[in-house]
């Protein structure tokens, strides 16, 4: 049938992701855990637009790991590549619904 099961449950965030000072070229971590099931698909947002890891470019510095963290191999800040500067939010969604994380900043010290 089209009933949802008893058991599946829309996303939540469990673990919201934090504001970060992160040195140039230093290696970062958004955190982000999202429950639900079926397991919900972990997005990331940032200033509104959503964010490339290495799933869709492989030559991507971001990596989306398993839980739904977001990772920085080495934090961009520059004049030509984007900075990876701005306001981070994390999106998880099943076929139940979807729940958005918190904003996070991301800044870049040492100029």
């Amino acid at each position: 049938g089209s009933h949802p099961q008893l058991e599946d449950t829309a996303p939540r965030i469990v673990e919201h992701p934090m504001n970060l000072l992160v040195s140039k070229g230093e290696p970062a971590t958004l955190s982000c855990k999202a429950e639900g099931r079926p397991n919900p698909v972990v997005e990331w947002y940032k200033d509104g637009e959503r964010v490339e890891t290495d799933r869709e470019d492989p030559r991507s510095h971001r990596t989306l790991l398993p839980g739904g963290s977001l990772f920085f191999l080495r934090v961009f800040h520059g004049r030509r590549g984007k900075p990876d500067e701005g306001v981070y939010v994390c999106v998880a969604r099943n076929y139940l619904g979807e729940a958005t994380s918190r904003n996070a900043s991301l800044d870049v010290a040492g100029e």
